[in-house]
């Protein structure tokens, strides 16, 4: 199985990236963090996706705030799908992150979750690893029926007695 990398911009992005790794290794995904800048590491960033795809990954999550320049820097130097996760921070609540993170010029594309939408951007990833692997796809389709009988219950549960 491809591994996927959850790459942030800051150590202050772990509390939010927590859930991606969270939600991959639910799912048995292999997956590795990383502490990349766009800004501060660049020549690192630009080697790591140049890197990724003979290291073993089939997708890269980029988790940055403010400027979010990480998950295109990363798309800009490898072939591999990118996800990015905008970070709320700063004095714009993670719009800034948002508006960097989908507006990336034809060719470059990168996949945007919403705003602090880990849990979003790994099952993306599940989904993409999924397309060629059978029992994760089983996984996906087991994880969607049980969110589903979790609604169910919650709709029962409210509406019990009356």
């Amino acid at each position: 199985m491809k591994k996927v990398a959850v790459i942030m911009g800051s150590a202050n992005d772990l509390p939010t990236v927590q859930k991606a790794l969270d939600t991959l290794a639910a799912f048995g995904v292999p997956a590795q963090a990383h502490i990349f800048s766009a800004h501060r590491t660049p020549l690192e960033t630009r080697n790591f996706a140049l890197s990724a795809r003979e290291e073993g990954y089939g997708v890269l999550i980029a988790a940055a705030g403010m400027a979010a320049h990480l998950a295109g820097a990363l798309a800009a130097a490898t072939t591999l799908p990118v996800i990015g996760i905008p970070i709320k921070a700063g004095s714009l609540d993670g719009m800034d992150a948002l508006l960097s993170t989908v507006q990336m010029p034809s060719g470059i594309p990168v996949a945007a979750v919403g705003i602090d939408g880990a849990t979003n951007a790994a099952l993306l990833a599940v989904e993409i690893l999924a397309v060629e692997d059978a029992a994760l796809a089983e996984k996906l389709a087991a994880r969607r029926e049980a969110d589903r009988q979790k609604a169910l219950a919650a709709d029962r549960d409210l509406n019990a007695g009356k």
